[in-house]
């Protein structure tokens, strides 16, 4: 066994666990011996990576008999074998993630308000700071700072007043929180990690392992870690064995590694260098670049060891010093690197499933994708399962995005939004929701649910959608096909009322609860199937249990605090993807190698990500702790990234713009293309075939608009009746008239409606047609009756009382005003609402008029109220708008209830607003025709188009009149592909 000098290094261009496995092969070739050896890794994705490399290495049949050295993750507290390793640790086991998050938000939502503020804090920012101050307090506790230590910091800093507010934040993890966490006999990850390891070095100082200890591919520089390493190095046969540390020894590398400082305070950027952790790792051995031997042990997915000197040199501190280049790296370091830049994320991501799918054309190459941006991850996923590959992603799902957890937020979501329409189908709608029905029968429910609850929003809660669906189907016969609706919503909404039951203040335990229940009773055991649904039974189980240490909240804040509760539970498939192709996030690809390499979302703020504002510790307080700066994250993400590049078919993508706007190229890209281009004047190479690949494979070899439709029925699916509205429809938009009064297509109203103009005019006609038909022409009996149509109307919608009010208040006062004047002026009122037809050809005409007046002369005036803009004269005299016409015309020949000569048509406009509340004006205009002469004309020509339209053979184009068109079957008409096309 030859482990002589203890301190070896995987450089970056070799694949590190197959480096790993093969040198520990050679160096403890006794099978035995090697089953008694130790290698401790950075967590337990690296074992498993480990362990395929041990296989991989070995044929099958020796492999069936191979013997592994025990493989122990030191960074994953969840796991029991490090801490089995220690023994007995002095501290309690670690506090249950979750508990912690709910005591520190318990914690922030006792501390009081500023006076200025509102008088409670809301529960999602209770939690989000608590959060804060536990990121907060872990980063102490790695560093092995004690939490008292603010406090002193924050005194000597020459810092802005406002930190002394934040100073009372922080005193929750310094004098708070360990008083709780001790009554539970617990301690932090943090300290716990420490203890473990503590233990580990005193068994090891008692009794030393005299068999080998191999630490590898750890390269964190926290205290506890090093003294691990340090114990390591200090053992008779251990070993610690870095990833992807720089020992070129030239003068050119030496005044890269130089140009690196450990001490935050003489150069804070150097922290963002990939590699400041294992320079400030040595520093912490007391060791330096002179005593690391490389380890050997190269493999065949290994890259050109000439890329190390050129990704070194590409990322150089900015003051590496004149001959940080002095020879130029060799050209051959480029080969294998590929460059694809796509216009958007998902031409990106289309891109990056195509490569995939290109290497397993290839027998037994392997492809991975690496990246931060779990978007982009997701989005490749879904396009390689177009082609039936399952790709697993390391990162998993969040809890939220799975069907289950998805279910889960839309339940909530209709529980805090009362019911709404909206949220209620959402949620009824999930695709686990079934309710022990067939899946079919269901949907059919759901969907004539959604018919009924068109338009304007009930009242809230489920009792307002009960009573607004009795009454939709009270007052509208509905075939056979909507019998026992009212009782399949009876029973839907008697599983949904325990949430409903739970009131407008709630706990996490009975909400969890309730979840629980409701969901049972809507999508039975399949809820709670495969590890999407085990993982939201876990989560509910474990609020069930701990939730009530939160403390009760406002109901309206379940959604996103259920959220956040969530979003940390990563959901893994445990089997099933593709054997050869991968999707890693940075971390988990830290030791794991592929044939080729796919380095996705290379854009700045992405990878790497922009450092995040601490909200509590400022850069001085850091400096003055010892902490890692805010671009330490940036470092580990650069080297990541190195050791990622060092694969010997590399791709690299990014997309120019996302949905926000342009993006622009990560500075780790750019730093390398650059330096490429000062060898072969062009850069890295671009993948231009597999961009041009991505953009045909969705695009249509030949795009053919839609013509404009023209559809001609035989005579006998043409209607024999219409009313006088659709008169004007037919005339504008013949089209439109042939999808409503021939396919009988109606367009939906909108969910979750708030009252629209249609609705508002119809309750100013409701009330003008009541006063007027009671006789009285009292102005009190006009203004009682606009106060119960306001209350009425406005009582679940208060700006509709409120803003809309006050404008019907003064329409409705100068209508009655305007109809008292007249009567005085011996004009009265003898209809309203008057309904009416009239046979021109064959074909009947119907309408409804608004108001019909009788003068002392006895001649009649036909008026229309509007709440809106009125017809223009040009397109009555025109004949293009009829209606008030058509009204007159019936009126004339005997088509009402009275009957006589029309000598004027009015429209009435009943804005309400505070300039002109209302005025009349003259169909015709002042200067036109009169009716006398106007409606003969009408008859003519509505006669003739009806003649033609329906009871002949004329086709039903679109958009005759496309000023006058409605636009409720434009898309039917598929009126934007063909209006610009020529004719």
């Amino acid at each position: 066994m030859s482990f002589e000098g203890g301190l070896f290094n995987i450089a970056p261009h070799r694949a590190f666990v197959d480096a790993l496995a093969r040198g520990i092969l050679a160096r403890v070739p006794d099978t035995v011996a090697r089953a008694r050896t130790l290698v401790l890794l950075p967590n337990r994705r690296a074992v498993r990576a480990l362990t395929q490399a041990f296989v991989r290495q070995l044929g099958a049949g020796e492999a069936s008999g191979l013997l592994l050295p025990r493989m122990v993750p030191v960074g994953d507290l969840g796991e029991d074998d490090f801490e089995r390793l220690a023994g007995e640790v002095a501290v309690g086991g670690a506090v249950s993630p979750l508990v912690r998050r709910l005591q520190l938000a318990r914690l922030v939502r006792a501390l009081p308000v500023a006076a200025d503020a509102r008088a409670e804090r809301s529960a999602i920012e209770a939690l989000r700071l608590g959060d804060a101050l536990g990121d907060t307090l872990d980063v102490l506790l790695a560093e092995e700072v004690p939490p008292a230590a603010l406090r002193e910091a924050v005194a000597e800093a020459d810092l802005a007043h406002h930190w002394a507010d934040t100073l009372k934040f922080l005193d929750v993890i310094i004098s708070a929180w360990p008083p709780v966490r001790d009554a539970m006999g617990a301690s932090d990850g943090g300290t716990r990690l420490a203890a473990a390891i503590n233990a580990v070095l005193a068994r090891w100082a008692d009794s030393p392992p005299a068999t080998p200890v191999i630490a590898a591919g750890i390269g964190s520089a926290a205290p506890a870690v090093a003294r691990l390493l340090g114990g390591v190095l200090n053992l008779p046969a251990g070993a610690v064995v870095l990833p992807g540390l720089d020992v070129d020894m030239s003068d050119a590398g030496h005044a890269r590694f130089e140009a690196i400082h450990v001490d935050a305070e003489d150069a804070p950027d150097s922290e963002a260098h990939p590699q400041y952790a294992l320079k400030l790792l040595l520093a912490r051995l007391g060791r330096s670049r002179a005593d690391v031997t490389d380890w050997g042990h190269g493999s065949p997915q290994d890259g050109p060891a000439a890329r190390d000197a050129l990704v070194m040199a590409a990322l150089a501190p900015a003051d590496a010093g004149e001959g940080w280049l002095d020879t130029a790296p060799d050209p051959e370091a480029l080969a294998g690197i590929h460059v694809v830049e796509a216009l958007t994320g998902a031409e990106e991501a289309q891109a990056i499933a195509l490569a995939m799918r290109r290497a397993l054309e290839t027998k037994g190459r392997t492809a991975a994708l690496v990246t931060p941006d779990r978007a982009l991850a997701q989005r490749v996923a879904a396009h390689c399962r177009r082609w039936g590959i399952s790709v697993d992603d390391s990162a998993g799902q969040p809890l939220p995005l799975t069907p289950p957890g998805a279910f889960a937020g839309s339940l909530v979501a209709a529980m805090a939004g009362k019911f709404s329409p909206v949220r209620l189908l959402a949620l009824l709608k999930h695709p686990l929701v079934r309710a022990g029905e067939d899946r079919l029968a269901w949907l059919g429910r759901v969907r004539q649910l959604d018919v009924a609850l068109r338009g304007v929003r009930p009242t809230p809660g489920l009792d307002g959608v009960s009573a607004h669906l009795d009454a939709w189907l009270a007052e509208r016969r509905r075939g056979p096909a909507f019998d026992g609706l009212a009782g399949w919503w009876e029973d839907t909404a008697a599983r949904l009322a325990p949430l409903e039951a739970l009131g407008e203040v709630v706990d996490l335990a009975a909400l969890a609860e309730a979840l629980r229940s409701v969901g049972e009773a809507l999508c039975g055991d399949a809820l709670w199937s495969g590890i999407d649904g085990r993982a939201l039974a876990a989560r509910l189980e474990a609020l069930i249990a701990e939730g009530a240490l939160f403390g009760p909240f406002e109901a309206a804040e379940a959604p996103p605090l259920l959220a956040a509760l969530f979003a940390d539970v990563a959901v893994r498939p445990g089997w099933g993807g593709h054997p050869r192709l991968a999707i890693l996030g940075p971390v988990e690809a830290q030791l794991a190698r592929a044939d080729l390499m796919i380095l996705g979302g290379l854009n700045e703020g992405v990878w790497p990500a922009l450092p995040a504002p601490d909200p509590w510790l400022a850069p001085a307080i850091r400096t003055r702790l010892g902490l890692p700066g805010a671009a330490r994250a940036m470092g580990l993400a650069a080297q990541d990234f190195v050791r990622a590049l060092g694969a010997g078919e590399v791709l690299l993508t990014r997309a120019r713009r996302d949905a926000s706007g342009p993006m622009r190229a990560s500075r780790l890209l750019v730093r390398l293309d650059a330096l490429a281009a000062r060898l072969n004047d062009s850069g890295l190479a671009r993948d231009e075939a597999l961009l041009a690949m991505a953009r045909a494979l969705d695009r249509p070899a030949e795009v053919r608009p839609a013509a404009r439709p023209a559809p001609s029925p035989p005579r006998t699916a043409r209607p024999a009746k219409l009313s006088v509205t659709q008169v004007d429809v037919l005339l504008a938009d013949p089209f439109a008239f042939y999808a409503q009064a021939v396919l009988a297509l109606r367009p939906l109203d909108e969910l979750d409606e708030d009252p629209g103009a249609a609705d508002r005019g119809t309750l100013i006609h409701e009330v003008l047609e009541d006063w007027v038909k009671g006789e009285s022409f009292d102005p009190a009996e006009l203004a009682r009756l606009t106060e119960a149509m306001i209350e009425r109307a406005g009582g679940g919608f208060p700006l509709l009382r409120a803003l809309w009010g006050p404008r019907a208040r003064r329409a409705l006062t100068w209508a009655g005003d305007e109809i008292l004047r007249r009567r005085a002026q011996r004009t009265e009122v003898v209809a309203a609402e008057i309904k009416g037809q009239i046979m021109l050809g064959g074909i009947e005409v119907r309408g409804v008029a608004d108001r019909v007046d009788r003068r002392h002369d006895g001649r009649l005036v036909v008026t229309d109220y509007k709440t809106g803009a009125r017809p223009r004269v040009a397109d009555v005299t025109a004949l293009r708008k009829n209606q008030l016409a058509l009204l007159a015309l019936m009126l004339e020949r005997g088509g009402m209830t009275v009957k006589g000569l029309v000598d004027a048509m009015e429209y009435w406009q009943l804005t309400g607003s505070a300039e002109t509340a209302g005025k009349w004006s003259a169909a015709l205009g002042k200067t036109g025709p009169s009716p006398a002469e106007h409606l003969p004309l009408v008859a003519s020509s509505v006669g003739d188009a009806l003649a033609t339209f329906l009871e002949g053979d004329r086709a039903f184009v679109s958009h005759v009149h496309p000023a006058l068109a409605f636009g409720d079957y434009d898309q039917l008409a598929r009126v934007l592909e063909w209006r610009d096309q020529p004719r």
